[in-house]
């Protein structure tokens, strides 16, 4: 059996690496890694694959940047020709970035297998992007992996096909769980280097709806600052925000403030490991801050995985920054959330996955 693997971004490829490395233990299995190249990510260097265990992509697309359509139609071209010569058993995609519909409808025209990785996931919020991309790409697949029990709720009610989903955990958790005694061997130097020696906040944003506009970065940004007087704040930078702080002409020097340069994972992990808050945009980030039972404020009104609000640490802030506030202060008082992780999340998603997809049983099913 050949498997090819895509990925588009850098989240996709931790994603991918637990289930590369459970499938690699059948001797029958052959796995090609293909990256789109929808992004590029500087912090991607030969120790971000030492440290997954994952090979270099055996083929780079090499898509860049681009408009939605200019890079999914981009990335169907390019990958149909590569798939057409390798003619898998199963190409499996993961998330929901435009590299995962976008091989997922190349595969479903040329009936090749499709299996994605972290369905059913939903926002409800057709706004963004990887809403649309989240549910084309469950309609066409023909195994679908979820992370957590409304992922099948969602799916059914679409009118998946029960046989084709399974339950399976949250593979992002393989990867936090294999990396973080890794990540606390660099907390050390990395207290030291950035004089984390008390309580911090760490902040990530990137989302268009908070950066991409004055209206929406400028008030953020006055509460960080303010936040700065009880508790230290500590903020990666993403290239998009640095780019609009500059264009609004918001300064990053302010007492108690540390903007600094994005980091690799294996660092970020620690940062999350020890924070007092987390404040963030990301979808990623409020599932480890659930695993690690870290308090996170998601600057979103709508999150596609909701199981971390019901169970994780969680809390949806939105755009009402005197809620931002009032949360921080409660946080910072004791009065935070507490995790229960959800079923699953135990670091054995990609052995459950290789469980389903190694023997092959599963071929008779998914063209029905």
């Amino acid at each position: 059996m050949q498997i090819v693997h895509v990925v588009g971004a850098r989240p996709n490829f931790m994603k991918a690496a637990p289930v590369m490395a459970a499938l690699s233990a059948y001797g029958n299995i052959s796995q090609v890694l293909v990256h789109t190249g929808q992004h590029y990510d500087a912090n991607m260097s030969d120790i971000f694959f030492d440290q997954l265990g994952l090979p270099r992509p055996d083929i780079n697309l090499e898509v860049g940047s681009g408009s939605h359509a200019q890079q999914t139609a981009q990335i169907m071209v390019r990958f149909e020709d590569a798939v057409t010569k390798a003619r898998p058993d199963l190409v499996l995609v993961y998330g929901d970035v435009n590299s995962t519909v976008a091989a997922a409808l190349v595969c479903s025209k040329l009936q090749i297998p499709v299996g994605h990785v972290e369905a059913g996931l939903r926002s409800f919020d057709r706004t963004m992007p990887e809403e649309i991309n989240r549910l084309i790409t469950d309609q066409i697949a023909d195994l679908l992996f979820t992370p957590s029990c409304d992922g099948d709720e969602n799916l059914l009610r679409e009118g998946v096909s029960p046989e084709k989903i399974h339950l399976v955990g949250n593979v992002m958790i393989d990867t936090l769980v294999r990396l973080l005694p890794t990540a606390e061997k660099t907390w050390p130097a990395l207290r030291s280097t950035l004089n984390l020696n008390g309580r911090y906040c760490l902040v990530t944003l990137h989302r268009p709806s908070n950066v991409d506009s004055q209206s929406g970065l400028v008030p953020i940004m006055e509460v960080l600052r303010d936040i700065c007087k009880d508790v230290k704040v500590l903020f990666p930078v993403h290239p998009r925000t640095r780019r609009k702080l500059s264009e609004c002409g918001i300064s990053l020097d302010h007492p108690g403030f540390l903007a600094m340069e994005p980091v690799g994972y294996v660092e970020f992990l620690a940062l999350q490991h020890h924070s007092t808050i987390v404040i963030t945009d990301s979808g990623g980030i409020q599932e480890e801050t659930t695993f690690l039972n870290i308090p996170c404020l998601t600057m979103r009104d709508n999150t596609e995985r909701p199981v971390t609000v019901t169970s994780g640490t969680n809390v949806l802030i939105g755009s009402d920054m005197d809620y931002l506030r009032t949360e921080v202060d409660k946080i910072l008082e004791g009065g935070c959330k507490t995790s229960r992780i959800p079923p699953l999340w135990d670091g054995r998603a990609g052995q459950r996955i290789a469980e389903i997809v190694a023997p092959g049983k599963w071929r008779i099913n998914t063209r029905q």
